[in-house]
C-alpha cells in the first residue's frame, strides 16, 4: 500500500550521533546521550540492535525453499512486545516476541520471518487460560457475513443534519465473511494466560514471570509435547512496508538536557505503543516549545518515520503539523485518517477537469441507442433517508400485468449482449428467433412471476480508464465512513449528482433483471446497459412501513415524493412483492448452507450545532434492509459467473476462506466444555446451531450473542483476487456464503473494484474492447484494494469508539447489562450489552477484600469476595464465569478519551436504570432493536454495506 505524502512534505534526516537506548515501555530506551550504553563496544562504536535484512536474492530463495514464511505482521495493541503473523497451515500463530525481533517492522506490513531453533520457542502451559497464543486482531469481519445492508452515511454538509449514524463493524459489512475480531477483546475464554496485574486496573505487559510459569519455560522444551510449543521466529526482511508510518501523539523534551541531542531533538511520543518513540529536529517543532513545553503538553502533533537504523531504537521522523487539543473530534479524527493513509484532501485541479464541464449534465443523446431505455418503468431506490450517494435502485414488475418479450431489449451488432444462461434453469439463446417466441410464451403462461431489476449507478462512464480520476479514484479505492463525514473516493459531483440516481432525473445505470418466480426461482436473466429515471427516493423507514402495512395503503403525507406517472400504492405492491421474493431467497440462502454472524452495531445521534454524540443506540436491521440485501447479493453472484465464464483468467473475484483451523478447534473445544451442541462442520451447519441453540428468553439472547462473537473469531477475511492467480477453483469459494463464484458489482461509487468489475461486465456483454490487463496486474489492484478496504474498516472502527468514549465522558457514567465472555486470574472481559462494546475488568479496579482464580474442571472461575459497605455486614462474594450476566458501569478516565468499566456490587442490580432495564431487554428481544437511545434519533444515516 502505498501513502502520499500529500500532507508531510517529508524531507531525508540523517541519524543523530551518540543515540543509545534500552527497550522501554514503547520499545525504546532511556536517555539518547546515554554514554554508558551497554550497546556501544569498547571501540566506542555502537553495536547493531537490530539484524541486517536479508537480500531479496536470499529472501526469494528461502521462500520458495519453505525455510522463510511470509505473512502480514500483528502486534498485540494489549502487549505491545507480542506480535504474531498467520501460520500458512492455518495452526497457531507464529510468535514474534519483543520489539527486536520484530526487526523494525510495524503493525500490518507483509513481513518475512526465520522460525527460530525449536528450544527458543514459546512454551504454552496446557493448563492455561491464554487467549496470548494468538495475536490479537482489529476489527476485521467481511460484510457478506455480518449481513446487513447499512444505511449509507450522509454527504449532506456533514453538519446538515443533527442526526448521524455509523455502525462498529468489523471487517467488511455485507452479509458476507465472519471474521470479526472486534474492540481487539480477548474472547476466546479459551487459552488465556495469567496476567500480571500492578497497576490499578492495568497490565504490565512487561511483568515478571510467576515461579511456576519461570519454572516450565526452564524445562527442555524437547520434552514437551508439540501441543505446548508455539512456533517462534523472527523478522528477516519487510516485503511491504503497508503502514503508513504516521502517527499521532504527543512532543517530549529529552531527558539529558545536558547532552548534544537535547538542542537538536525533541521525542515524540506515539498514542499508539505499538509505533516506537521518534527523534524529530526541534526546528521542526513550535519555536517555544525548548522554553514552554509544559503549553504543548495536550497538542496533538502527526510526525512519520523516514528512518530507523539498525543501532538505535529511536526511530527518525519528521513533524508534519499540529492538529489541535487531545480529545477534541476534528484533531483526532485527522490523526487517524492520517494514520491509516487516507487522502482526505481535495481533488487536485486535473482530476476535476475529468468532470463533465457543461453543466446541468445530461444524458447524450447517442446513449440511448446503446441502451435499453427502462424510464418508464417503476424504479425507485431504498436507502436511509439522509443519504446522497445512490448507487442502486430497485425495479418489479408482475408478467401477468405486463409480459415482455426480447424484441423489446436492444440489440448490439453482435446480437442482444445481455442473454445470459448463467442460471442453467433456461439454456434459451436471446439471438434466436425461435428462442424469442418460446420465451414469449413462457412469460405469458406462467403469468405469477416477475421482471426485478437490479439498476446500479454507470460510474465507469464517468471514469475513463488511464485518466487522473481513474488514477485518484483507484489510489484511494474506497470512501470512508467516519461517524460524521464520508471521506469520497471519487468527487462529489459524481457522488452526489451525475453518478447518484437521485429521483426524477434521467441517470445511467448497468443493470441485472431476472424473470423470477414468487419463490424466487430464477427463470431467466438479463445484463445489459441502461436508462433510468428513478420515481421516488424511499428510505428503509418508508419501505417498512409499506411491508408492515401490506393490506393498507401508506399516508400519501407520509411518503416521498413520487413522480406523476407512478402511483403510491404502485410503488407499494413492488415493495411487497420484492419483500415476498427476498424472503424466499433468504430462506433458501440458508437452507442452502450460508452463514450469517448478527453482531450489535452502533449509531449515534449527533448534536446539529457541536456535533458532540448525543446519543447512540444499537442500529436496527429490519426487513427493509434484508429486501435490499437479497437482491445486491444475487446481483453480485450473478455478475461474477458472467465475467468468469467470459474471462476466466482475468475475472475481479471475491473470495473468503474457511475459519483459521487452529482458534476454530480451541472454540470446539470450548464450546464442548461448556456444554453448548454447537456443529462447526460447515458454514451452514454452524448458522444452525446458533440460530436452534439458544431459546428466547433474556439469558439465552445474550449468551448467543457473546457465542456470535466467539465465532467471528476464527474467521477470516474475505479478499478481492484475480482468478489467473489462484490454480484450484476451490480457492475461489465464499464461505459465509457457501457459493462457488462472488464479486462486488453493486456499490461503485464508493469502491473502486466495482468499477473494475464493470468494466469487465462492459467487456463480457460485447460493449468495449477486452481488458488489456495481465491476471499478475489485476492482482495487484486487487490487493489495493484489500488494504485499503481493511484501512477504512480499521478507521471506522476508531471513529466509533472516539465518538463512543466522547459521550461516555460527556453523558456518562452509563449503566448496561453485560455477559462475560473471558476469565483471566485477576481480570475479567465483559461485553456490554446495551452498547455492544467489550471492555475488560480488574479486580484491582474493585473494592475488593480479595480475589480467587481456579479452575472448575477446564472452565475458568474467578471468585469475588467483596469489602463490605458497612463493617457489621459480612463479606458478599461472587462467582465470575463465562456467561455470568452482570451489571457494569461505564465512565470516563483521566487520560483524554479513555472510559473504563466498573463492575456493580452484588445487591445494587435492581438500581440498574428502568431505562436501560427496558432497553436491554428490548433489543435482546427483538435481537436487533433501537435500544434505550440517550437521545431519540431521527433520519438515520450510517456507512453502507458492502454489496
Amino acid at each position: 500500500m502505498s501513502h502520499p505524502n500529500y500532507r508531510l512534505n517529508l524531507r531525508p534526516l540523517r541519524t543523530p550521533r551518540g543515540v543509545s537506548s534500552l527497550v522501554g515501555p514503547h520499545g525504546v530506551g532511556a536517555s539518547p546521550g546515554d554514554k554508558k550504553s551497554k550497546n556501544k563496544t569498547a571501540r566506542g562504536k555502537k553495536k547493531s540492535i537490530f539484524e541486517t535484512y536479508m537480500s531479496k536474492e536470499d529472501v526469494s530463495e528461502g521462500l520458495k525453499r519453505g525455510t522463510l514464511i511470509q505473512g502480514v505482521l500483528r502486534i498485540n495493541p494489549k502487549k505491545f512486545h507480542e506480535a504474531f503473523i498467520p501460520c500458512p497451515d492455518g495452526d497457531r500463530d507464529i510468535f514474534i516476541d519483543g520489539v527486536v525481533a520484530r526487526n523494525r517492522a510495524l503493525n500490518g506490513d507483509l513481513v518475512v520471518v526465520k522460525l527460530l531453533p525449536e528450544e527458543q520457542w514459546k512454551v504454552i502451559k496446557p493448563e492455561s487460560n491464554d487467549k496470548e497464543t494468538e495475536g490479537a486482531y482489529e476489527s476485521d469481519l467481511p460484510e457478506e457475513l455480518c449481513g446487513s445492508h447499512l444505511p449509507q452515511q450522509s454527504l449532506k454538509g456533514y453538519n446538515d443534519s443533527p442526526d448521524v449514524i455509523i455502525e462498529a463493524q468489523f471487517d467488511d459489512s455485507d452479509s458476507e465473511d465472519g471474521h470479526g475480531h472486534t474492540q481487539n477483546a480477548l474472547v476466546d475464554g479459551v487459552k488465556k494466560i495469567s496476567v500480571c496485574v500492578h497497576e490499578k486496573g492495568k497490565e504490565d505487559a512487561g511483568a515478571p514471570v510467576t515461579k511456576d510459569e519461570n519454572t516450565l519455560m526452564q524445562q527442555d522444551t524437547r520434552a514437551l509435547p508439540e501441543k505446548s510449543l508455539q512456533r517462534s521466529a523472527k523478522v528477516v526482511y519487510i516485503l511491504e512496508k503497508k503502514h503508513s508510518r504516521a502517527a499521532t501523539g504527543f512532543l517530549k523534551l529529552l531527558a539529558d538536557k545536558n547532552s548534544e541531542l537535547f538542542r537538536k531533538y525533541a521525542l515524540f511520543s506515539p498514542s499508539d505503543h505499538r509505533v516506537p518513540r521518534i527523534y524529530v529536529p526541534l526546528k521542526d517543532c513550535p519555536q517555544d516549545f525548548l522554553t514552554r513545553p509544559k503549553d504543548y503538553a495536550n497538542t496533538l502533533f502527526i510526525c512519520r518515520i523516514v528512518d530507523w537504523k539498525e543501532d538505535s531504537n529511536f526511530a527518525l521522523g519528521q513533524l508534519a503539523k499540529s492538529l489541535g487539543q487531545a480529545g477534541e473530534i476534528e484533531p483526532e479524527t485527522e490523526g487517524i485518517l492520517t494514520e491509516y493513509g487516507v487522502d482526505f484532501s481535495d481533488f487536485p485541479s486535473e482530476v476535476l477537469e475529468c468532470l463533465p464541464q457543461s453543466l446541468p449534465w445530461t444524458v447524450p443523446s447517442e446513449e440511448f441507442s446503446k441502451r435499453r431505455d427502462l424510464r418508464k418503468d417503476c424504479i425507485f431506490t431504498i436507502d436511509p433517508s439522509t443519504a446522497r450517494d445512490l448507487d442502486d435502485a430497485l425495479s418489479c414488475k408482475s408478467l401477468a400485468d405486463d409480459s415482455c418479450c426480447w424484441e423489446d431489449w436492444p440489440q448490439s451488432q453482435e446480437g442482444d449482449p445481455g442473454k445470459s444462461s448463467v442460471f442453467p434453469s433456461c439454456g434459451l439463446d436471446g439471438n434466436q428467433c425461435v428462442g424469442q417466441e418460446i420465451q414469449h410464451l413462457l412469460n405469458v403462461l406462467v403469468s405469477s412471476n416477475f421482471e426485478v431489476g437490479v439498476h446500479i449507478a454507470d460510474v465507469s462512464y464517468f471514469v475513463p480508464e488511464g485518466s487522473n480520476l481513474d488514477k485518484v479514484a483507484a489510489e484511494r479505492a474506497t470512501s470512508v465512513y467516519l461517524v460524521q463525514k464520508v471521506v469520497p473516493m471519487l468527487p462529489r459531483l459524481l457522488c452526489e449528482e451525475l453518478c447518484s440516481l437521485n429521483p426524477m432525473t434521467d441517470k445511467l445505470t448497468f443493470s441485472v433483471i431476472w424473470t423470477l418466480t414468487p419463490e424466487g426461482k430464477i427463470v431467466d436473466e438479463w445484463f445489459g446497459r441502461t436508462i433510468i429515471r428513478s420515481c421516488t427516493k424511499l428510505s428503509y423507514e418508508h419501505a417498512q412501513s409499506m411491508i408492515e402495512s401490506p393490506t393498507k395503503s401508506v399516508p400519501e403525507q407520509e411518503l416521498p415524493p413520487i413522480s406523476p406517472e407512478h402511483t403510491g400504492e404502485e410503488v407499494h405492491r413492488a415493495v411487497l412483492n420484492l419483500h415476498g421474493m427476498a424472503k424466499e431467497l433468504r430462506k433458501q440462502r440458508f437452507a442452502d448452507g450460508a452463514l450469517r454472524l448478527d453482531q450489535p452495531k452502533l449509531a449515534f445521534t449527533l448534536d446539529h450545532e457541536t456535533g458532540l454524540p448525543q446519543g447512540c443506540h444499537i442500529y436496527e436491521y429490519r426487513d427493509s434492509n434484508k429486501l435490499v440485501e437479497e437482491f445486491m447479493l444475487l446481483a453480485n453472484m450473478a455478475v461474477a459467473h458472467k465475467i468468469h465464464r467470459v474471462f476466466p483468467e482475468r475475472a475481479l473475484l471475491r473470495r473468503h476462506p474457511p475459519p483459521q483451523t487452529k482458534m476454530l478447534n480451541d472454540l470446539m473445544e470450548f464450546c464442548d466444555q461448556m456444554g453448548l451442541p454447537m456443529d462447526f462442520s460447515s458454514a451452514g451447519a454452524l448458522h444452525k446451531s446458533l440460530t436452534e441453540t439458544f431459546g428466547d428468553d433474556k439469558y439465552s439472547l445474550a449468551r448467543k450473542e457473546v457465542l456470535t462473537n466467539m465465532c467471528s473469531r476464527p474467521m477470516q477475511m474475505a479478499v478481492y483476487f484475480c482468478s489467473g492467480m489462484l490454480q484450484d477453483q476451490a480457492q475461489f469459494r465464499h464461505y459465509a456464503l457457501n457459493v462457488p463464484l462472488y464479486t462486488h458489482f453493486t456499490s461503485p461509487i464508493r469502491r473502486f473494484a466495482d468499477v473494475l468489475v464493470h468494466r469487465l461486465l462492459a467487456a463480457a456483454l460485447g460493449y468495449r474492447e477486452p481488458p488489456d490487463v495481465e491476471p499478475d496486474a489485476l492482482q495487484k489492484q486487487a490487493d489495493h484494494c484489500n488494504d485499503r478496504r481493511m484501512a477504512s474498516n480499521r478507521v471506522q472502527e476508531l471513529s466509533t469508539s472516539l465518538f463512543f468514549a466522547i459521550l461516555v465522558k460527556e453523558s456518562g457514567p452509563l449503566e448496561s447489562e453485560a455477559m462475560v465472555l473471558g476469565v483471566l486470574n485477576q481480570a475479567f472481559d465483559v461485553l456490554v450489552l446495551r452498547y455492544g462494546v467489550q471492555k475488560r475488568i480488574y479486580c484491582n479496579a474493585l473494592p475488593l477484600r480479595s480475589h480467587h482464580f481456579q479452575k472448575m474442571g477446564k472452565k475458568p472461575e474467578l471468585t469475588l469476595v467483596w469489602e463490605p459497605e458497612d463493617v457489621e455486614q459480612e463479606p458478599v462474594q461472587q462467582v465470575i464465569t463465562i456467561f455470568s450476566l452482570v451489571e457494569v458501569v461505564l465512565q470516563a478516565e483521566a487520560p483524554a478519551l479513555k472510559y473504563g468499566a466498573i463492575l456493580k456490587r452484588p445487591g445494587t442490580e435492581g438500581l440498574l436504570d428502568p431505562q436501560v432495564e427496558g432497553g436491554v431487554r428490548s433489543r435482546l428481544s427483538s435481537r436487533r432493536t433501537e435500544a434505550a437511545s440517550l437521545a431519540q434519533p431521527s433520519s438515520p444515516t450510517a456507512p453502507p454495506t458492502g454489496f
